[in-house]
């Protein structure tokens, strides 16, 4: 069974994904693409595209609610680790853009 995260990507097109910036590439134990962030805060970035309306993260491959997928999913940033499939904001975000609800479950990404 497909996992229900590579079939929506509401999530990486409903909000601003905002991090602290030494999860960047900046730091030399970051991970994240500095060059795909902007500076939100002395301390805090955000995923370019996700800081303006509409939302859509740059690192998003693929169209909302059809095959989709992270560019950079190695190297997310602990915001996008600590999503969960099914939760209330990932329901907020699908039903954005029209998905249908999610169970809460154990849903492995």
């Amino acid at each position: 069974m497909t996992h229900p995260c590579l079939e929506c990507g509401a999530c990486c097109a409903s909000f601003r994904v905002s991090f602290y910036w030494a999860e960047t590439d900046a730091h030399p134990f970051g991970s994240v693409p500095q060059q795909l962030t902007t500076t939100i805060s002395p301390h805090h970035v955000a995923m370019r595209g996700t800081e303006n309306k509409p939302v859509r993260c740059v690192a998003l491959t693929g169209e909302i609610g059809q095959p989709v997928s992270c560019s950079i999913y190695t190297q997310r940033s602990s915001t996008c680790r600590e999503f969960a499939a099914g939760s209330e904001y990932c329901n907020k975000a699908r039903g954005m853009h029209g998905l249908p609800v999610l169970a809460p479950g154990n849903y492995d990404t």
